[in-house]
């Protein structure tokens, strides 16, 4: 990538996300408001100084209303990452300063009480529903194309879900 007339180095934005699993094994899948059919993982930034656990407990807590007592970590893994396409890109990297994110996926299990705890109705909205739904029945349409080739090898590696190449 050309910055200031010299080649630089892809910049990633630190990211986590939150794979929300009930006892029977079901996915949370949310809602984004504004746009219909697009269902996603509750995620977001990691902030200066905040490690990525500190992210994922501020993001489930901002997005969907969970508290950390309600769910607990079974299993992470990092490296994911996506580039922005160019309508996105040029906002971003106004704001940010990032060609993309670099995720953390963490699977988490509902703890007792914890399905009660879920609410979307957080402000800023973010989502505008969710639902349980069975791993393998994630759709890649449900998601802008840039980030299907994350979804298909998360899906892969937390749950055993081979996605089909095209949606």
């Amino acid at each position: 990538m050309l910055r200031g007339g010299r080649l630089s180095p892809m910049k990633y934005r630190p990211n986590v996300a939150a794979l929300i699993v009930n006892d029977a094994g079901q996915l949370l899948v949310c809602e984004r408001s504004g746009i219909p059919g697009a269902w996603q993982f509750p995620q977001g930034g990691v902030d200066e100084g905040e490690s990525p656990e500190e992210a994922l407990a501020r993001e489930i807590r901002e997005e969907i209303g969970l508290r950390t007592g309600n769910y607990e970590i079974v299993k992470s893994k990092g490296g994911y990452r996506y580039l922005y396409p160019p309508e996105i890109k040029q906002k971003k990297l106004a704001r940010h300063g990032h060609d993309g994110q670099q995720q953390t996926y963490f699977l988490c299990r509902l703890k007792p009480g914890g399905l009660r705890m879920i609410d979307v109705n957080q402000q800023p909205r973010e989502f505008q529903d969710c639902r349980w739904i069975d791993p393998a029945g994630f759709r890649l349409e449900w998601l802008p194309e840039f980030k299907r080739e994350v979804y298909r090898a998360v899906l892969n590696d937390f749950f055993g879900v081979e996605m089909p190449d095209h949606p």
